[in-house]
Parts: C-alpha cells; structure tokens; sequence
C-alpha cells in the first residue's frame, strides 16, 4: 500500500479522494464501512503535512498536490480516475484536472471551495488566526455546521485538527485555495457538487455562481441534516449520492 494514501477496494472505477483542511485522509473513515468495493477501488489521500505525511516537507502548493495525486495514481497502476474533493479540495481537484484532463473521468465535490474563492476582512482575519489558535479553529467548525452540533464533537474536531497536522502546513494551504485563480479545461467531463443544508460558507447560490456556471455537465445535490462536515454527519446519505453518480459514469 502507497504511504500516501489508504487504499479500500479493488473495483474498476478508481477514485481518489482529497480532504478538506481541518482533516486528514482519517476525515472519510467513517464513509469506510458503507463503500462497494466490488464497484469501487478507492485511495484516501494525505497531503504533505497531513495525517501519514505528517513529517514530509515541501512546498505546501495546489500544483504539488496535483503532482502528488498524479504519481499516486502512477504506483497504483490507475491511468484513469475519478475525484472526490472535501472543501478545500474543491480547488485541488480543479487543479489535478487542469494538469491531466485525459486521466480525470469525474469530479465530485463535496461542500467544495471554487475557485478564486476570497473572505471578507473578518473572514481573513479569523481563518489566518487559526492556524495558531485552536479556539479559533472551534469557531470556524461550528460557524460552518450551522451553529448545531454537539460541542464534544467540535472539541474533537478542533483538537483532531491540530494533532494532524503541521503548522507549516496548514498555513500554507490556506493560502492555496483562497484566490487561487485556475484555467479549467474545456472539457465535458461529469461533475457532481453535493452541500449541506446548513453550510453558510458555501451556499447554493455561490455553487451556482462558481461550479455550476464553469461546467457544462453539472448537478447540484443539497443533502438535508448536513452543514459542512457531512462525511460525519449523514455518511449513509452522502456515501450514497457519491456511488449513484459514479455508477452512472
């Protein structure tokens, strides 16, 4: 099994999946349990800094991201692929199909960031605080769930945050899927954005704006008792939009 990332299944559609900032590769574990695969062969990926990689330097970019996932999926043997992206790696899953659109089949995006994504003032302020202040960090969380869920639960989140990943790291992909300006390829492949219900960061309307409006073959899909995080809260529902739409490819 490749260092960077857990490997589930050996089905023939291939995906790799990429995690959002506050999680690691461990961010879809609770998904594991529910996956076919028979259908599926999937790959959880660790970015440098992250989670397995947790003492791999580098530059921290989205283009060494993409170079990384690339030659992944080169020790997997996997030519061709699909991506799930959390959050964050909404712009990364851009960025990988920007740098090999003949090896891309799909792109899910779940509560996924677009691109030139950019904060208000307050915003910059609290996200930047963050990669220093865990406290802030637990703001963040709950902010984006809805102001809902159980505060052992952001407790946990915050602190898992924390614990896998590098300062280094986390700071520098801050910088990576805010403002990041991509050149997508006019390509017309499948495209799937799944949001919570109860996401304020990244409402329908920006999805409609930004995803929705860039790809010629798109649906959007807002899944009910989800904020941000719905890889923990609905993973039934979420690991089974995700399949449907992929069985279909």
């Amino acid at each position: 099994m490749p260092a960077s990332a857990h490997v589930i299944g050996d089905g023939a559609h291939k995906v790799i999946a990429l995690n959002g900032w506050f999680t690691d590769r461990t961010g879809y574990d609770r998904l594991w349990p529910y996956l076919d695969t028979g259908a599926f062969g999937y790959a959880f990926f660790d970015y440098r800094g992250y989670g397995s990689r947790l003492e791999v330097g580098g530059e921290f970019t989205r283009e060494e991201i993409a170079a990384d996932v690339l030659a992944l999926a080169d020790e997997l043997g996997w030519s061709e692929f699909s991506l799930v992206g959390h959050s964050m790696a909404g712009v990364y899953i851009q960025q990988v199909l920007a740098t090999a659109p003949d090896q891309v089949r799909a792109l899910v995006g779940v509560n996924p960031v677009p691109t030139n994504f950019e904060f208000d003032a307050d915003g910059a302020a609290l996200f930047s605080s963050s990669v220093e202040e865990t406290a802030n960090r637990r703001v963040i969380i709950d902010f984006v769930t809805g102001n809902r869920l159980s505060g052992t639960w952001l407790n946990q989140m915050a602190a898992r945050s924390v614990e896998r990943s590098t300062k280094e790291a986390f700071g520098a992909y801050l910088t990576q899927w805010t403002g990041a300006a991509i050149e997508i390829p006019q390509v017309d492949l499948p495209v799937k954005v799944i949001i919570g219900e109860h996401d304020p960061a990244l409402p329908e309307a920006l999805m409609r704006d930004t995803w929705l409006s860039a790809y010629s073959n798109v649906e959007l899909e807002i899944m009910l008792n989800a904020g941000h995080y719905p890889m923990d809260e609905t993973p039934l529902a979420l690991v089974t939009s995700i399949e449907a739409f992929l069985r279909g490819i």
